[in-house]
């Protein structure tokens, strides 16, 4: 039986937790051995895949390929050992025409520079060169659409943003790798970063506080922290009283469903509602800072 796309994300959410777990055992052994068993089983799986996709190719069913490709899983399975029959330029090139249409009702646009050094480099034009607030959100429609087609990328490197400079987001391409050191606020030049303090939120959880005099809603997610601001896009009801599953945020006033990792999209349509993401940092110490909304704008 089949896996829906639910129950799919609750895998993905608890092997990531698993690996945190192995990476804490205090027996060196243990771990070693743990982690050498989880390499050897993702080599034999790779080797079944590529061998089917080798097939695929020498019988030369083109319907079966884009069936296959059509499928995310699949594709990110692909990726991930190397298989993928599709350059990452193309890509690319293939997932900013899918978002072109997302920021030209926007009143904004986005070009394709290249790919170096591990990143996609675009241009935004339009309205993402005036407003600080309506960048963020765009920025953050590319960069999922980018990591989506092609999630061995460590990120997006986007000219013509007005936002204040903050971290590049990485995109993780196998739970194994690590992410890279981020940098502080003081080194990126900012100077609307507000201090929040070490928070103590358990993973799964979520917790609103006041920065600023905004409402931003924490939340914890296989080890990392995200940052939206507390009201429901579609009703204006504070987030913290929903319900969270995995990643899946739902409003307890309107019931609507949002992403919670992926930038806050909406889960049950396909409209331009979404949470309003905030940009967020965690220091070496655990200390986070902010750039509340109203800093940003």
């Amino acid at each position: 039986m089949l896996l829906d796309d639910q129950e799919l994300r609750e895998r993905v959410g608890r092997i990531e937790t698993l690996l945190e777990e192995i990476e804490s055992f205090e027996d060196s052994e243990a771990r070693a051995k743990t982690a050498e068993m989880v390499q050897i089983l993702l080599e034999l799986y790779g080797e079944g895949l590529g061998r089917i996709v080798e097939s695929v190719g020498r019988l030369g069913s083109e319907d079966l390929k884009d069936e296959l490709l059509g499928d995310e899983l699949i594709t990110h399975l692909l990726l991930l050992h190397g298989l993928h029959p599709v350059d990452v330029e193309t890509r690319v090139l293939g997932a900013l025409d899918e978002v072109r249409p997302y920021l030209e009702s926007h009143g904004g646009n986005v070009q394709f520079l290249g790919i170096g050094e591990g990143m996609a480099r675009v241009r935004l034009e339009g309205s993402c060169d005036g407003c600080p607030s309506s960048t963020m959100t765009l920025k953050l429609a590319i960069e999922e659409a980018v990591q989506r087609a092609a999630p061995e990328l460590e990120g997006v490197e986007a000219e013509g943003v007005a936002e204040p400079p903050q971290p590049t987001m990485a995109f993780v391409a196998a739970p194994t790798l690590r992410k890279k050191k981020k940098k502080l606020p003081e080194e990126n030049g900012a100077s609307s970063w507000t201090t929040v303090g070490d928070l103590d939120l358990p993973g799964g959880r979520m917790l609103a506080k006041e920065v600023s005099g905004e409402p931003v809603l924490f939340l914890r997610l296989a080890g990392n922290l995200y940052a939206y601001r507390d009201v429901c896009p579609g009703c204006g009801t504070s987030l913290e009283q929903g319900e969270l599953r995995v990643a899946d945020l739902t409003c307890s006033g309107c019931r609507r469903r949002f992403d919670a990792r992926r930038a806050g999209r909406s889960l049950d349509d396909a409209s331009t509602v979404h949470l309003e993401p905030v940009p967020l940092l965690v220091g070496e110490d655990g200390t986070v800072k902010v750039a509340p909304p109203s800093a940003v704008g």
